[in-house]
């Protein structure tokens, strides 16, 4: 059946559906690019498959399907002959209105004739009844499958953990040896050679995993994308560009999001990287990018959610599919059958599908939640090879760390004692500029500033807080410390504290917290450059150090923190 998901002008509905009402279905078994290739297919298909028939497509393809029927004997005929492995399994039923001019039978019309009965498909004449065929007999009916019914056989005892094998159609040692073990594990005689009838039970197995699924070569039109999908488990629930969300319509919690708009490779590429920070794509999985497609899977306790974009002649298109977690096999094939099935139509979603975008909220992406880290820091560079200092308090029980959005980095070391951490980012970092220390002892009630991200890295870039250098040591005496009069935000912790000439004199520590007692807000630590020293030789990490106090121009002391500070998140 072809779904048609279509929301604009149609007054013509009516009419639309009256004619439906009358309409003939096809099994389309499949399509090829060539008028010749498709005329040698239909002639064989035609040779063992009874109404078959050769039409031109829009997509100027030719298809070979079987017909006409009633949409329901349609159906049951698609899964008799699904169940003996006598075409594709990613045949569909097709209406006749999406078959164009006939080419085979040469003269014929069949889309003009009434519905057919369905003819049973009679097994060769030589045969026994099919639980009495002996290997001889069962070999000669294995001759007449074709190439792919012989592929799809592989591919049910692959998917059973039978074959670990190429997908050929080559009935090899290792294709034998899985048949007679299939057999075993089933109780037949193993003889290598699957009768007619262990055949018909494997792909019958095979498919049976789809059963309830409602699996439906699907069109929605104001996407321009053709597909089969799970429809029983879905229903259409809103376009938001560029996104045609399908809501759970089942128990099962399945989701599906098409993926349809106009763009070139930046954009494309800008997709790739939007797309993971999204709260319904885990962070563990695989994922790449290469050329014009690109592949995002993420996985956790609850779900398995895969992505599957395209990039070709500048529209960007593709899916999003969330399912259930402990449910991988049934998810392998219905992820098989999209991909396989998967057509690309002309035209793309249009921006004035979209509702009223009322909420404007910057942590959605047309209706998705944005995935937003537990906590969001500071941290800078201290070396060129991007290390970056940040405040041990900061990285909490966090599962996974990011210098800014995009960058996964790893835990040096977390010393609680200190409150320092020092990351090491996963991929090379060549930073624009990093800490310069102080070592000369600065001079009290100096000013300093803080470099940080006091918005949690809403504003894009670090906010310079001034205040002032009150004591060389902590309230308990701790040479450890310096004690600054500094109006800080949470987002700025673990920030670079400049002296009046750029050079770093510590690192910035969250709010202090004391049993019993509450602080004036103005009250801020910073660990000292000494210390930091110390701890970072420790780990064979050199800083560079300057010993004269200077002046800098204010302009030039925010475009130094730019490129030194960055943002820390804690996902």
């Amino acid at each position: 059946m072809i779904r048609g998901v279509v929301f604009a002008c149609c007054v013509w509905l009516g009419s639309v559906f009256a004619a439906s009402a009358q309409e003939t279905f096809w099994v389309q078994i499949e399509a090829q690019p060539s008028l010749r290739d498709a005329e040698a297919r239909v002639r064989s298909y035609s040779a063992r498959l009874p109404d078959v028939a050769g039409f031109q497509l829009s997509s100027r393809w030719y298809g070979i399907a079987i017909g006409p029927y009633s949409r329901p004997a349609a159906q049951a005929q698609l899964n008799s002959l699904l169940a003996q492995g006598l075409i594709p399994r990613d045949a569909f039923l097709a209406p006749s209105s999406r078959l164009g001019p006939q080419f085979w039978p040469i003269g014929a019309n069949d889309l003009a004739r009434p519905a057919q009965p369905v003819v049973p498909v009679a097994q060769p004449a030589q045969e026994l009844e099919p639980g009495e065929e002996t290997p001889r007999q069962a070999r000669a009916a294995e001759n007449l499958l074709s190439l792919e019914q012989k592929r799809l056989l592989q591919t049910a005892l692959q998917a059973e953990g039978f074959y670990d094998s190429t997908i050929d159609g080559l009935f090899g040692r290792g294709t034998r040896a899985s048949m007679e073990a299939w057999q075993i594990a089933n109780g037949f005689e193993p003889t290598g050679i699957l009768t007619t009838a262990q055949r018909a039970a494997l792909i019958q197995t095979y498919n049976s995993i789809l059963d309830g699924l409602g699996m439906e070569f699907t069109t929605d039109v104001a996407a321009g994308i053709e597909m089969v999908m799970p429809m029983a488990e879905l229903r259409f629930k809103e376009y938001e560009v560029p996104f045609a969300h399908y809501e759970s319509a089942g128990s099962k919690g399945i989701s599906l999001s098409l993926i349809s708009q106009e763009g070139g490779k930046a954009r494309f590429q800008g997709l790739y990287s939007v797309l993971q920070t999204l709260d319904a794509v885990p962070t563990e999985g695989p994922r790449s990018i290469s050329g014009d497609r690109f592949q995002i899977t993420g996985t956790d306790r609850d779900k398995h959610t895969t992505i599957d974009v395209r990039f070709t002649d500048g529209t960007i298109k593709g899916f999003m599919l969330i399912w259930p977690a402990g449910d991988e096999k049934r998810l392998n094939r219905v992820l098989g059958e999209m991909r396989a099935s998967f057509v690309s139509l002309p035209g793309v979603l249009d921006p004035s599908l979209s509702p009223p975008d009322e909420s404007q909220s910057i942590d959605l992406l047309a209706g998705l939640e944005i995935r937003q880290p537990q906590t969001a820091a500071t941290g800078f560079f201290v070396d060129g090879r991007g290390s970056v200092l940040t405040a041990a308090e900061t990285l909490g029980s966090c599962e996974r760390i990011s210098i800014g959005d995009e960058t996964d980095a790893d835990v040096v070391f977390a010393d609680a004692d200190l409150g320092l951490a020092l990351l090491r980012p996963q991929q090379s970092i060549a930073p624009m500029a990093y800490a310069t220390f102080q070592s000369s002892v600065p001079r009290l009630n100096d000013e300093v500033a803080v470099a940080g991200f006091s918005f949690g890295g809403d504003l894009g870039a670090p906010t310079l807080t001034v205040g002032e250098l009150a004591d060389l040591r902590g309230l308990e005496g701790e040479d450890t410390e310096k004690r600054l009069v500094l109006q800080a935000e949470p987002g700025d912790s673990g920030g670079p504290v400049f002296d009046q000439g750029g050079a770093v004199l510590g690192l910035l520590r969250p709010a202090p917290e004391r049993e019993g007692q509450i602080l004036p807000q103005t009250v801020r630590f910073a660990i000292d450059a000494d210390t930091i020293r110390t701890r970072l030789a420790a780990e064979g990490v050199a800083i560079s150090e300057v010993s004269v106090p200077a002046i800098m121009d204010p302009v030039e002391l925010s475009a130094l923190a730019a490129d030194i500070a960055v943002l820390v998140k804690c996902w």
